[in-house]
């Protein structure tokens, strides 16, 4: 329930914190921003509109206070093929129909499949964003000026050292600030912000996307919304987990959901592309103090005015100063002890991690690695159950009745087994299948009992079920063919 003085302190609680901490992750949008509008193919204003209205908008609708939202690598990959084929403006119209799908999304509580996501997956997602945020970096350290290094190199020593001085100010500011200065005042030939594109000077405004209002549109736009709807939620809600974790706090997930769909759509009518949340970014904020909603909104008011009245500024500041910046992302962002667990943790746990890790960075589409990460979680964990499934077998005194006692849980992956432990041939005249000690879960379960007692009867042996409990017994008389047809409804259940 929506509680007004919770949602105010989110927004004034640390109010120092997250006036610094918004200005830094705004200078660390550009860069990002204008390289992912190039992705998709767009002007660099596409993005950088679209990171000022999310940001804007999330932090008033959004359920993780201090999580950043705004034009990402994951949304933009998926838009280049649309913008190629149909222009802008159906890129506009893909946006806010993904944002209508994430909002339905939001109040149909999908993000509840979240708990299917193990921490091996986690762990693998984590993982794969670190070096994708360190590999985007490179083009920025490969084939430029000699200078480029020992700047990136001053830019970390402050970034690490200066926070053993004071952490009043945090220290990726001042690494900005320091690296500009020497650029500025050596002239240096040093890469600029103001060499990744042309800024815009001017405020976004609203605007309609100018496509046709037809069902062929729909048809055309609807699998790119679809594909972005869905990795914007994973990526988001994934990065929310993790903010919830590095910061010991809990966030509504639900209305992040909804959140992010009316930044989407916003973003559509003021002539920004898709997002979501920004792990790197995220990051950035969190480690710089920030904890509140008012460092998410700043972080969106600051690059708007660093584009609009500080744009000259803004274009002087050297690359090599919002690279350092990454690296210490990517190096804080990596789970350095997932390296030393692969040799503690269960196989199947490590091979989750790895394949994640492996997909995402091969395919750069976060969706695909996770899905990767769960489905095999899911197989392994099947096999584990299924591998803790025992049937004993009993004789009576005057070996008349054969008493099969199960145990474990019987689903699909342990119905072959089931199976095989029965001796149909076996010479008695009653078989009772004691299931107290057992749970069915599936269709597969319950055709396998179903074909047992039919082998058994058709062998002319009496069979007895007994012992199930209520959801088992459930199951069985609803999807079971066994008892029905001949009246002879199994009693014992």
């Amino acid at each position: 329930m929506f509680n007004l003085a919770d949602y105010r302190a989110e927004w004034v609680r640390n109010v120092r914190g997250d006036l610094l901490s918004g200005l830094v992750v705004a200078l660390a949008l550009v860069p990002e921003a204008i390289a992912f509008s190039i992705i998709a193919g767009v002007d660099p204003k596409v993005g950088l509109y679209a990171s000022v209205v999310i940001a804007i908008v999330i932090s008033i609708f959004g359920g993780r206070p201090a999580m950043i939202s705004a034009a990402t690598a994951a949304t933009a990959v998926l838009m280049g093929s649309l913008v190629r084929e149909h222009g802008l403006d159906y890129l506009l119209a893909a946006t806010i129909l993904a944002g209508l799908l994430q909002i339905a999304a939001g109040y149909l509580k999908l993000h509840t499949v979240m708990r299917f996501v193990s921490k091996s997956v986690m762990t693998g997602f984590v993982n794969a964003l670190a070096i994708l945020i360190f590999m985007a970096q490179l083009p920025e350290l490969i084939g430029v000026q000699w200078m480029t290094y020992p700047m990136v190199a001053l830019a970390l020593a402050i970034i690490y050292l200066f926070p053993r001085i004071t952490t009043l100010v945090p220290s990726p500011l001042v690494a900005i600030v320091v690296l500009a200065l020497v650029a500025y005042f050596t002239g240096m030939d040093v890469r600029l912000v103001g060499d990744m594109g042309e800024l815009p000077t001017t405020l976004p405004f609203f605007l309609v996307p100018q496509v046709p209002l037809t069902l062929e549109m729909i048809w055309i736009i609807l699998p790119y919304s679809l594909g972005v709807a869905a990795v914007g939620l994973l990526e988001s809600l994934m990065t929310a987990q993790i903010i919830d974790d590095y910061t010991d706090t809990s966030s509504d997930k639900r209305q992040e959901s909804v959140g992010q769909g009316i930044a989407n759509i916003a973003s559509g009518f003021f002539g920004g592309m898709a997002g979501c949340a920004m792990i790197g970014q995220s990051g950035i904020n969190v480690r710089s103090g920030g904890r509140g909603r008012l460092s998410t909104f700043l972080a969106g008011a600051y690059l708007l005015v660093l584009l609009v009245v500080l744009g000259d500024i803004l274009r002087v500041i050297p690359m090599p100063a919002l690279v350092a910046i990454m690296i210490m992302v990517s190096i804080g962002t990596f789970d350095w002890r997932s390296i030393r667990n692969l040799r503690d943790h269960p196989r199947s746990s490590s091979m989750v991690m790895l394949a994640t890790v492996a997909f995402v960075v091969y395919t750069h589409n976060l969706a695909i690695g996770v899905l990767v990460g769960v489905l095999l979680s899911g197989v392994f964990f099947a096999w584990k159950i299924s591998q803790i499934f025992d049937v004993r077998k009993e004789l009576s005194e005057d070996g008349k009745v054969r008493i099969y006692h199960v145990q474990g849980q019987l689903f699909f992956a342990s119905a072959e087994q089931f199976m095989a432990a029965f001796d149909f041939s076996e010479a008695v005249e009653r078989v009772v299948i004691d299931l107290t000690h057992a749970h069915i879960w599936d269709i597969s379960s319950v055709a396998s009992i179903d074909k047992a007692v039919i082998k058994f009867r058709k062998a002319g042996r009496e069979v007895t079920l007994r012992g199930m409990n209520r959801a088992s017994a459930t199951i069985v008389d609803e999807l079971g063919v066994h008892h029905k047809g001949n009246g002879d409804l199994l009693v014992g259940h």
